[in-house]
């Protein structure tokens, strides 16, 4: 807010308040809880702090649409320890890690033989839930490399630098090196299936795809004649569709913040309107009757959700992309992987968050999408971290951060069958809501009816 938004440092830090103590909510209300059921049932209520603690963070996504930093997604670089995801996402993940330290704290409370048997036992347990997932309805992971793929796909990561003044000459410059890294990384590809002896015999090359982040190049496919015919000249010259980020025109003179798709004949065939926009970034969460509201929304941006989830092309594959942080919502992947995507592209421009541990942090929330819906999940990213992501949870080919890069992956048809998750969604940790307040309410009801009888 304060360096790219223009936003006076006091006022960017006083409206990070309300946010702050909204969210801090959340952990008070599991602390509150916590200490209520212990009063009532003492340390053997620790246990129940797994159902109470996803459930909390359930209806912080659904409260304030952020889930940012959810403790299952500590172990998200783990896989061995993240294949539960596919039965209740990224909650379940959550659920066995406090219910181990939950089981730890028992046996250190307690300090006796039967307490540390128990513990033992639900560790033990955990460790049985982990191994099982390893196995049940677990698919191959994919190396992203197949021997007959669907389609190509060329990542191309340009490092645009985050500065909206940009001289003309400046834009020209980036703008080339977007179809130089492209087509380099095409010829290289073309050059590599001519050498390649296990191609002899097939009939035809598979589709090339390149795709391009989200970027602050601020193009616009509909509204820019110029950049319109370049990119259809080049899908056409190359023989290879297009995937980048567009600023498009939505209704009442709005924008969206957008992926479009241009085919290898220079065609338009599909476009995602991001969904889930940015705090402060792509919108302000502030009604319009608030002072200022519409002088931060000047500063900051003010774009329009889209609502529809169209499946992408890619030769025999279909593609679901979502954009920035929206990989941090479940509901967006799930929903592609439902109606039938194969694979999942996240464009990303993480520039904005510097040399930050946040850049793992964002790449971490790609890889429970992968998990939870067994689907390779291919990001893209203007500055870094671009990885391919097996459906396992595997990372595949990151690049570093803050310099050109490309990478060449190929995709195929996904197989048959979607997973636990993606099938029924967020039902885990619905039932640990529902568990966790009949818990409270009935130690509660235990409470009151004790203090009349001693009255």
């Amino acid at each position: 807010m304060i360096h790219y938004g223009r936003i006076p440092a006091l006022v960017a830090f006083l409206l990070l308040v309300p946010g702050a103590l909204i969210l801090g909510l959340f952990p008070a209300l599991f602390a509150l809880a916590l200490a209520r059921l212990c009063a009532r049932w003492g340390v053997r209520a620790l246990f129940i702090a797994p159902l109470i603690w996803v459930a909390l963070e359930w209806m912080r996504l659904g409260a304030t649409g952020q889930l940012w930093n959810a403790i299952a997604y500590s172990q998200a670089y783990h896989p061995t320890l993240i294949q539960t995801a596919r039965w209740g996402g990224v909650y379940t993940v959550g659920f066995l890690i406090l219910m181990t330290n939950a089981a730890l704290a028992f046996a250190l409370l307690r300090r006796s033989a039967r307490a540390t048997l128990t513990a033992l036992l639900v560790v033990f347990v955990v460790a049985l839930i982990l191994a099982l997932s390893l196995f049940i309805e677990a698919r191959a992971p994919s190396d992203l490399i197949p021997s007959r793929a669907s389609a190509v796909v060329i990542a191309v990561q340009p490092n645009v630098p985050v500065n909206f003044e940009r001289t003309q000459e400046e834009t020209t410059t980036l703008m080339q090196r977007h179809f130089y890294l492209s087509a380099n990384a095409l010829r290289d590809w073309a050059h590599q299936e001519s050498n390649n002896p296990d191609r002899i015999g097939e009939h035809a090359a598979p589709p090339r795809v390149v795709v391009w982040p989200e970027s602050p190049m601020n193009f616009s496919y509909a509204d820019d004649a110029e950049f319109r015919a370049f990119v259809g000249e080049f899908a056409r010259a190359q023989r290879a569709s297009v995937l980048f980020n567009s600023l498009e025109p939505a209704p009442v003179g709005g924008a969206y913040n957008s992926a479009v798709l241009v085919n290898e004949e220079g065609r338009l065939v599909a476009q995602y309107d991001k969904i889930r926009l940015l705090p402060f970034g792509e919108y302000v969460p502030l009604p319009r009757w608030f002072p200022g509201a519409s002088l931060l929304s000047g500063l900051v941006g003010d774009f329009t959700p889209g609502t529809k989830y169209p499946l992408l092309p890619l030769g025999t594959a279909r593609g679901g992309v979502f954009i920035c942080f929206e990989s941090a919502f479940p509901s967006i992947a799930r929903t592609f992987a439902r109606d039938g995507a194969d694979v999942l592209i996240n464009i990303s421009n993480d520039g904005y968050l510097g040399r930050t541990p946040v850049l793992r942090q964002h790449l971490a929330n790609a890889v429970f999408r992968a998990v939870e819906n067994q689907r390779p999940v291919l990001r893209v990213t203007n500055t870094g971290i671009s990885a391919a992501i097996a459906p396992d949870g595997v990372v595949w080919q990151a690049t570093d951060s803050f310099a050109p890069a490309v990478r060449t992956w190929s995709i195929t048809r996904a197989a048959d069958g979607q997973t636990f998750y993606t099938r029924h969604g967020d039902l885990f940790v619905a039932l640990c809501a529902v568990i966790s307040i009949l818990l409270f309410v009935s130690s509660q009801s235990s409470v009151v009816r004790r203090s009349h009888r001693a009255s």
